[in-house]
C-alpha cells in the first residue's frame, strides 16, 4: 500500500517519512533533519530542473557535520526506494549511478543525510550533451570579495563573446559559481575545452590576480578559476543545495545586482532563505533554460 503523501509547504508533499527528524545535522546552527526538509520544501519548485533525472554525487554526513563524512556515487545497502539507480550509458557494466524524479527523491536525500547534492551538468535524457558550463571562482584566504565580484563579472563578459547568457550563485563557502546557460548541442570534451579556454586566457591577461592551475603553494592572493567542473562525470553543487560547512550555507541563486549589495559568500542559509524564496520574492534564475543558447564551436 502506498503512503499517503503529507503536505510540507506550499502544496509541496512527500511520502517519505523521516526518522528520528529532530536529529540536529549542524549542531552549532541547531538545524535538524527536519529543518532541512523543511527548507528543501520551500526551495523545490526552483531547485527541481537542477537536480531531477541527472546523476548525482552525495556528500553524506549521517552523524550530522560533526561527524563521519564520504561521497556517494552509487547505491548502499537499504537506499531508499525513491533515489533511484542508473546506469551509465558508456559503462553499462561498471556499478549504477544515482538520480532523483521528484520532490520525494530529495525527502529521501535527507533521510539519508545527504548535505550536499551535486549533479552533472546534464540530464538522462541527453547525457553526453551537457546543458551548462560551470565555472567555479575559490580565492585564496586573503583574496577581497570585491576581487571574486570582479572576477565572476569577468567571466560574464567573456561568456557573452560566446554568445551565452550567464547566471550566478553563491557557493556556500568562499567564492561565486558562473554558469552559463547551453543548449545541450555540444559533447563534453567541447564545454569542457570552452571552460578551459576561458580560465586560461584569464590567467594569462591577468597571472598577479587568477590561476587557472590548482596549485596551493601558488593560491596566496589569487583566484582559482576551476573549469574541471565540466568534464564528464564531474559535479558541482547543485543551486539551492546546502553546504556541510559550520553555518548551514547553502548555494544560493542571486542576481547580478545583487553581487553589488551587501551579500557575502555565505550569506544565505537554511534558517534566513525564506524571505528569498517565498512566492513573492524574484527567482534571478527564472529564466535559466530559456536563456539557453548553443555553444559555438
Amino acid at each position: 500500500m502506498q503512503m499517503a503523501k503529507t503536505p510540507i509547504h506550499d502544496g509541496t508533499e512527500t511520502s517519505v517519512e523521516l526518522t528520528h527528524p529532530d536529529r540536529v545535522y549542524w549542531p552549532g546552527d541547531e538545524v535538524s533533519k527536519q529543518d532541512l526538509l523543511d527548507y528543501y520544501a520551500l526551495a523545490w519548485r526552483r531547485m527541481a530542473s537542477f537536480v531531477v533525472n541527472r546523476p548525482l554525487a552525495l556528500l553524506r554526513c549521517p552523524d550530522g557535520i560533526d561527524g563521519p563524512r564520504f561521497f556517494q556515487k552509487h547505491a548502499w545497502k537499504g537506499i531508499n526506494p525513491h533515489i533511484q539507480e542508473i546506469a551509465d550509458p558508456e559503462d553499462k557494466d561498471a556499478a549504477k549511478l544515482l538520480k532523483i524524479g521528484d520532490f520525494d527523491g530529495l525527502a529521501a536525500l535527507v533521510q539519508s543525510a545527504a548535505l550536499e547534492i551535486h549533479p552533472w551538468g546534464t540530464t538522462t535524457d541527453h547525457w553526453e550533451k551537457p546543458d551548462m558550463i560551470i565555472m567555479d571562482l575559490d580565492p585564496g584566504e586573503d583574496v577581497a570579495w570585491s576581487e571574486v565580484v570582479t572576477a565572476a563579472k569577468e567571466i560574464r563578459e567573456r561568456f557573452a563573446t560566446l554568445g551565452l547568457t550567464s547566471f550566478v550563485k553563491t557557493s556556500g563557502g568562499k567564492g561565486l559559481h558562473v554558469v552559463a546557460s547551453v543548449k545541450p548541442q555540444a559533447t563534453w570534451p567541447h564545454v569542457k575545452d570552452a571552460a578551459e579556454a576561458i580560465a586560461h586566457a584569464m590567467s594569462a591577461d591577468s597571472p598577479e590576480t587568477y590561476l587557472s592551475v590548482a596549485s596551493k603553494a601558488k593560491r596566496a592572493g589569487h583566484i582559482f578559476i576551476d573549469y574541471l567542473r565540466n568534464g564528464r562525470g564531474n559535479t558541482a553543487v547543485a543551486p539551492y543545495s546546502t553546504r556541510a560547512r559550520r553555518g548551514a550555507a547553502v548555494s544560493m541563486p542571486v542576481s547580478w545586482e545583487d553581487l553589488d549589495g551587501r551579500i557575502g559568500p555565505a550569506s544565505f542559509t537554511v534558517k534566513n532563505a525564506a524571505s528569498r524564496l517565498g512566492q513573492s520574492s524574484t527567482d534571478p534564475w527564472a529564466d535559466f533554460f530559456k536563456a539557453a543558447s548553443p555553444l559555438k564551436l
